[in-house]
């Protein structure tokens, strides 16, 4: 039976679920939440929200603090005029988040492929023994095995029900392993760092990283993490080095579908693993070549490797290229395909939603 403080604090959350999302496009696009990202917690600002509070029965009040006044009388000095903004921070755990994000969002929940599901094995105490360790002995079945001996031995006397086990009646608990599906998967998040890609841009692929991360997250158990970045080489970088390179020079995108194609295999086998990668640049390349040869590894080697492929065109202040187009030409209606033009922060949520509506 639920306590009324409890039902209170339920009821607050919901508040404060409601009202997360009714501004909650406001809230994907900043990359300031992402910056107060603790461990498990998001901590989000919410403006014009009543804080909860202790309040005194009539039969408790006055003492220190309860004289005359109104709320908002200055204790000393001048007041002022105009009204003051309260703004709370309220803590949300990612988990909270991902189903505030698929419930505004609409989105699907994934189904791992099936041949990506990996049989572990998980306890379960179900069996009886007749030896075990006493930790584990069960004292009803062993009083149970004791009163049907001392029956069948007509020892038993229904006035004095005294039942003594020996150890011949002792039981114990016993376990067996079973097989249960469980699903690893990984996201594969890969960005141009070339000299055209600026640190808005940068930051349109921070704040998009953060949100497909914390969905998948929630779709997955065991969810790893791979960075990449490219201009004319592509190399494996940790996350922060990924959100904060600066880089100079051209761009040859082939580069890193090839280094990306060298880490699933080595790492990554997609009879193991739900493969995701997420690619996001201004669309130049380097020249037509280079782009068909990132055709060909994407429908060679990648694609048949990938649960999705999403890429996101983020437009620079140079404009934008192609290669979106050249994508959307090669595999028209491909489904394990997704192609988004990100111009500014407005426009990442309905990238996410484009990205992940599949369900894939």
């Amino acid at each position: 039976m639920l306590r009324k403080i409890d039902r209170d604090v339920k009821r607050f959350k919901q508040i404060v679920r409601g009202i997360i999302k009714k501004d909650f496009r406001k809230y994907l696009t900043q990359g300031e939440l992402i910056g107060r990202q603790g461990k498990h917690l998001v901590s989000i600002p919410i403006p014009q929200i009543e804080i909860p509070r202790f309040r005194f029965s009539w039969r408790e009040a006055g003492g220190v603090g309860q004289g005359e006044g109104d709320v908002g009388d200055p204790l000393e000095g001048a007041p002022g005029t105009a009204q003051g903004e309260h703004i709370l921070e309220v803590e949300v755990n990612l988990e909270e988040l991902a189903s505030i994000l698929g419930e505004e969002l609409e989105l699907p929940r994934i189904q791992p492929r099936g041949r990506r599901v990996i049989p572990v094995e998980k306890v379960k105490y179900s069996n009886i023994r007749k030896v075990g360790p006493e930790t584990l002995r069960h004292f009803k079945r062993t009083f149970r095995e004791a009163l049907k001996r001392q029956i069948a031995m007509g020892t038993y006397d229904p006035g004095n029900p005294v039942i003594v086990p020996i150890r011949e009646d002792r039981r114990y608990r016993s376990w067996h392993l079973r097989e249960v599906p469980e699903s690893n998967a990984v996201i594969i998040f890969c960005m141009d760092v070339s000299g055209s890609m600026g640190d808005q841009q940068k930051e349109i692929v921070r704040v998009a990283s953060f949100w497909i991360d914390t969905w998948l997250r929630s779709q997955y158990k065991s969810l790893d993490n791979v960075y990449v970045v490219h201009e004319a080489f592509a190399k494996e970088v940790d996350p922060h080095t990924f959100y904060h390179l600066r880089e100079s020079g051209g761009t040859k995108i082939s580069t890193a579908y090839e280094l990306v194609n060298q880490i699933i295999d080595t790492r990554f086998h997609p009879e193991a693993w739900n493969v995701y990668l997420f690619h996001f640049s201004d669309g130049e390349n380097s020249d037509s070549r280079d782009t068909d040869l990132c055709l060909e590894i994407l429908r060679r080697d990648l694609l048949p490797k990938l649960n999705l492929f999403c890429f996101g065109q983020v437009r620079s202040s140079y404009g934008g290229g192609r290669f979106k187009t050249d994508l959307e030409e090669a595999f028209p209606g491909e489904p394990q395909i997704v192609t988004s033009e990100i111009r500014d922060k407005d426009e990442i949520y309905d990238a996410i939603k484009r990205f992940l509506g599949k369900g894939l």
